[in-house]
């Protein structure tokens, strides 16, 4: 998994604040999380825009509920990205093997500068969230994330083999979809 962000010196002090019921404590810590959380988010999801709302939603509130069991093992950001992403994974559970809507183009994102045209983000991005649901998920942790396979099977419930074999399959669609040769 990718190091959190660098800690707010005030960070720590609005942690404990917070679990203690400062709200506005807990309004600066969303401030400074909702950007890393609601971005993975919206990957899990699929780039749907709503759905990635509900989910950061229940992540922050689900946060708010479980912060009084934040040990401080490690940094809160790691722990409130952890939580989330557990969250979107549930979801992802929840749904089983439902097919995953296709997107319209105005739903696609407007991101800053990329490496690439936009035309091809877009495409990317719309590959993507078609993508099935558990396929999607490795994909998005292991490639875009940077979780390790034994981290997805723990998470997704599945062994590190079956995580790579969603891997490859995510892949493969992609390539297909996207009109390259394996």
């Amino acid at each position: 998994m990718p190091p959190a962000p660098a800690a707010d010196p005030s960070d720590t002090d609005d942690v404990r604040a917070a679990a203690n019921g400062d709200r506005l404590a807990f309004q600066r810590l969303y401030r400074l999380h909702v950007g890393r959380v609601h971005g993975a988010l919206y990957r899990l999801a699929g780039y749907d825009h709503a759905r990635a709302e509900d989910l950061t939603q229940e992540a922050f509130v689900r946060a708010w509920q479980k912060l009084a069991s934040f040990r401080g093992d490690s940094a809160f950001g790691t722990w409130l990205y952890r939580l989330a992403v557990n969250v979107a994974l549930m979801d992802i559970r929840s749904r089983g093997a439902d097919p995953v809507s296709t997107m319209d183009e105005d739903d696609i994102p407007d991101r800053g500068d990329t490496p690439f045209c936009a035309a091809e983000r877009d495409e990317l991005e719309r590959a993507i969230g078609g993508l099935p649901p558990r396929a999607r998920a490795v994909l998005v942790l292991h490639d875009i994330e940077g979780w390790r396979h034994e981290e997805i099977g723990a998470e997704l419930g599945m062994a590190v083999g079956s995580s790579k074999a969603q891997l490859h399959r995510a892949r493969g669609l992609l390539r297909k979809v996207l009109g390259e040769r394996s």
